[in-house]
């Protein structure tokens, strides 16, 4: 079988294989509830699979190694060690309220668990508005994808991109919650072996030594603070903003919603050990931005280096044509991974906190069927917006999903950590500052890393809400309450 027959094929068991479990998927979607967190019917491990996967996504698998291609060890460290320490750091310390408190209420969205633990509609529409910032990260993950589907097929960037919309929206429009988490454990099982592969495969590049392969490129490059990045030069930069803003990104709705599918607080250590042993795997891409630098790539640009390391290292075979179809189709199902899953909770949220508040209309079948129309509307927002990306795509959904990260810290870490009653004013300010204080450093005040933006954002959020707690617990205003008996209503 000729290779090109290969690439073929297996892209159209891969395209079959993803259709058939969206197809299962739709047949256990009956409404709104199933479409965004399904029926409480999943095992804990496919779960923690499909997170996994969402978390990983076409940032870690595509463009975050260029990060480390240009910038070296510290972009590593940043990426790979940091953001892992703050994965670990928020699901262990959020996950079980956060699921208590949201099977209090049927929370569906973490705008609606916002509106069940703070009683208040116009705070739980601001969180759904800044939610949409998301949408960055699906123009992310559209770009990369498209890169990909260029590399392997040979189409232009904008057919490439119109085919994948029009997978990826169809086999979710299907199943929602179903189709992403069968569709993901799919994916996130072929991630996990690529994954490996890449990384053993690329290790021969270290020959001369870790560090000594590194410093061939400048002492700079193999520090652990680059002297001569404008991303991470120091400690701050590299590990502090690293943890900090990947704890908050946790927060994001298409992660932490993850944990409103299990069944009950008993398949929580279930849940974080699969996705904490399958995510540092999936970390292990990070290293082919080493790689790609010691094989000799020059990539024509940042977001490209990836795809550019693989033509380089597995063109010049006859079965290196074999394994590069194997490779991108699981880098493209990096990338589905994560976008079906952000696709998925913006249209529930949509249609649950945005639609059906104002207009009153209430869930069930119509809410399903606008839950649907929504996900059309945001694939052509989204399609328009990756149609002429920016330079560094990274940078511009970092952008975003920071902003949205640092929002939600303090009101969702006090909502879950603090059993008290909590005063809306002191919570909303220190949420409005955050995203002021992100999107102001960053957009106007030469803080060119949206990490650190965002993390000094988060800092000053945080100490506020720590002062305020303080100073109402001081003089006797927060008193204790049981947030399950508070009044539902809207």
């Amino acid at each position: 079988m000729s290779a090109e027959v290969f690439k073929y094929l297996v892209s159209g068991v891969y395209v079959v294989a993803t259709f058939v479990l969206s197809w299962i998927g739709m047949k256990r979607t009956r409404d709104l509830r199933g479409f965004s967190i399904g029926n409480k019917d999943m095992n804990p491990y496919l779960i923690g699979i499909t997170l996994a996967a969402s978390i990983a996504s076409t940032a870690t698998f595509v463009i975050n190694p260029g990060f480390v291609y240009t910038h070296g060890l510290s972009a590593y460290l940043h990426y790979g060690v940091a953001a892992s320490l703050g994965i670990v750091t928020a699901f262990v310390l959020l996950t079980r309220g956060f699921l208590r408190v949201g099977d209090q209420h049927g929370a569906l969205t973490i705008p609606e668990w916002i509106y069940h633990r703070y009683q208040h509609r116009g705070f739980s529409l601001f969180f759904a508005f800044i939610n949409l910032l998301s949408i960055t990260f699906v123009v992310l993950i559209l770009v990369g994808c498209s890169l990909l589907v260029t590399g392997l097929f040979g189409v232009e960037r904008e057919i490439a991109l119109i085919l994948i919309l029009l997978f990826v929206f169809s086999y979710v429009l299907m199943g929602g919650t179903y189709a992403h988490a069968y569709t993901n454990t799919l994916q996130g099982i072929m991630m996990l072996g690529i994954s490996l592969f890449l990384f053993v495969n690329g290790l021969k590049y270290f020959d001369a030594g870790f560090f000594v392969s590194l410093e061939q490129f400048g002492e700079h490059y193999a520090q652990p603070y680059n002297s001569e990045s404008n991303l991470y030069y120091d400690f701050f930069s590299v590990f502090g903003s690293g943890f900090i803003v990947t704890f908050a990104l946790m927060l994001q709705p298409h992660i932490l919603t993850k944990v409103l599918y299990l069944r009950s607080e008993g398949d929580i250590n279930k849940f974080i050990v699969t996705t904490v042993v399958v995510g540092f795997c999936f970390a292990l891409m990070l290293m082919l931005g080493f790689y790609a630098q010691l094989s000799g790539v020059e990539a024509t640009s940042q977001d490209r280096v990836v795809t550019e390391y693989l033509l380089v290292e597995f063109s010049g075979t006859a079965w290196g044509a074999y394994v590069l179809t194997f490779v991108f189709i699981t880098l493209l199902a990096a990338g589905m991974s994560t976008l079906d899953g952000i696709l998925v909770s913006l249209s529930a949220m949509v249609v649950n906190d945005i639609y059906q508040p104002l207009f009153g209309t209430r869930s069930g079948g119509q809410g399903l069927m606008l839950s649907r129309i929504v996900l059309v509307f945001v694939g052509v927002i989204a399609g328009l917006l990756a149609w002429h990306p920016p330079q560094l795509v990274g940078l511009f959904a970092q952008k975003g999903v920071y902003g949205l990260a640092a929002a939600s810290l303090v009101p969702l870490l006090f909502g879950v950590m603090v059993k008290r009653e909590l005063p809306l004013w002191a919570v909303a300010g220190c949420a409005y500052s955050a995203l002021a204080i992100h999107l102001v450093l960053n957009l106007w005040m030469g803080v060119a890393n949206p990490a650190v933006s965002a993390s000094y954002a988060i800092i000053v959020s945080l100490t506020m809400g720590l002062v305020l707690l303080a100073v109402l617990r001081f003089k006797g205003v927060a008193e204790p309450i049981e947030v399950a008996d508070r009044a539902d209503a809207q």
